[in-house]
């Protein structure tokens, strides 16, 4: 079969094979029916390995985002049919999820992983910190992409953001985390993106590394790509990072004595009107992946999407048709929400007097009960001094009679 000959249903055949596990966190024995996504038809691309699903209580965003399959909100048009096995369409200032097929399935999530490095080491690095490769940072690279860093060369932090961003490299991702680590290195990074994503409430992420090469253990969803994605776009130091068209490469002579000129690998800063920027991504495991973000008449859209391959076209192209079905519903239009890292945060322990029954909601009985004892006590002394002064009164007279 012809990848342009055929528009086909597959949501519910992907959804319940043992290649694309169900979704993340959805309830395992919930009866609601799985509504299928349009899909087009990749008759020879082989899926994702299984991820294990998420081990949580219920779907993180909502009820309605639990599902495998397909979820819009409630008179929404039909949307684009793509290849992608699961996305998500949100809104990155109210949170609103207007539509997703499997949010919470998990797959491979191959260079938008980079954009979880992003949110976990850009408040920790000075952009202005020279940084000087090392083997380290370009051993075991396989067949990934690589920006060209030369061992020995010198490089500042915003320059290496730049190469993450535009190019994708993974060298780049490499010395970025081995710097922020500190003493611990690439493994203290890889570390603290998992404890970002949990804070993020990304709870379908695991970080195996930084740069998101696949991994047995290393997983996203299409629903946590958006929150780290909104966690990003929040900060001014990504945006400029993410969005430059293109910026010459520093020379590192003798090695490298010219420098080269990098370019900006995501087309849709050039092909769509408002577009804000993104990230790119493929590995055999994932297929392509992508997030992208754009704005129009005050409202900003985030698209993410896993599993695709170049048909109906490129996963930016893809991607338009998701933001262009995306604007075209009104702002109301929700099936669930983004959380916050508020809405996560675990409450507050009780306090060692609260345990102990010791606090402020006893101090004013105990205070009370002082006050009340200290009232008796005056008016135990002064019935004393009236019984001691009667008696004494009653001798006195006594004596004087029996003079």
């Amino acid at each position: 079969m012809g990848t342009s000959s055929a528009v086909v249903v597959l949501c519910a055949a992907l959804a319940t094979s043992p290649l694309l596990p169900a979704g993340a966190i959805a309830a395992p024995d919930s009866p609601a029916p799985v509504t299928p996504c349009p899909y087009a038809s990749i008759p020879s691309i082989p899926p994702t390995p299984a991820v294990p699903p998420a081990q949580t209580a219920k779907p993180v965003g909502g009820e309605k985002l639990g599902t495998t399959g397909l979820v819009v909100a409630d008179g929404a048009p039909t949307p684009p049919t793509l290849s992608a096995v699961t996305w998500i369409v949100a809104d990155l200032d109210s949170g609103a999820v207007v539509g997703a097929c499997g949010p919470h399935v998990r797959r491979r999530p191959a260079s938008t992983q980079k954009l979880l490095l992003a949110a976990a080491a850009l408040p920790l690095l000075d952009p202005n910190l020279v940084v000087e490769a090392t083997e380290e940072d370009v051993r075991d690279l396989k067949d990934g992409s690589a920006v060209g860093l030369v061992v020995g060369g010198k490089y500042p932090v915003s320059t290496l953001w730049y190469g993450l961003l535009l190019q994708s490299g993974n060298d780049a991702a490499n010395a970025l985390a081995r710097v922020a680590g500190g003493a611990g290195g690439v493994a203290a990074t890889v570390e603290r993106m998992n404890a970002e994503a949990k804070r993020l409430g990304a709870l379908d992420t695991h970080a195996a590394n930084p740069h998101g090469y696949d991994a047995p253990d290393q997983a996203s969803s299409a629903y946590d790509l958006a929150l780290i994605a909104r966690a990003d776009f929040a900060r001014e130091d990504f945006v400029r990072y993410d969005t430059l068209d293109r910026m010459q490469w520093p020379a590192q002579p003798p090695k490298d004595p010219t420098g080269f000129q990098i370019q900006n690998e995501n087309q849709l800063l050039v092909n769509y009107p408002g577009a804000m920027g993104g990230k790119t991504g493929f590995t055999d495991e994932a297929r392509h992946t992508y997030v992208g973000a754009a704005q129009r008449d005050g409202r900003r859209l985030v698209v993410t999407l896993m599993g695709a391959e170049i048909v109906p076209g490129r996963t930016w192209k893809q991607a338009i048709s998701l933001l262009d079905w995306g604007f075209a519903q009104p702002a109301t239009a929700r099936v669930g929400h983004l959380v916050t890292p508020e809405e996560m945060a675990p409450p507050p322990s009780p306090s060692p007097q609260a345990r102990s029954g010791v606090g402020s909601a006893t101090a004013e009985p105990s205070t009370g009960a002082s006050r009340s004892w200290a009232r008796w006590s005056v008016l135990l002394a002064g019935l004393a001094m009236v019984i001691t002064g009667a008696l004494v009164i009653r001798r006195r007279v006594q004596t004087t009679s029996r003079g």
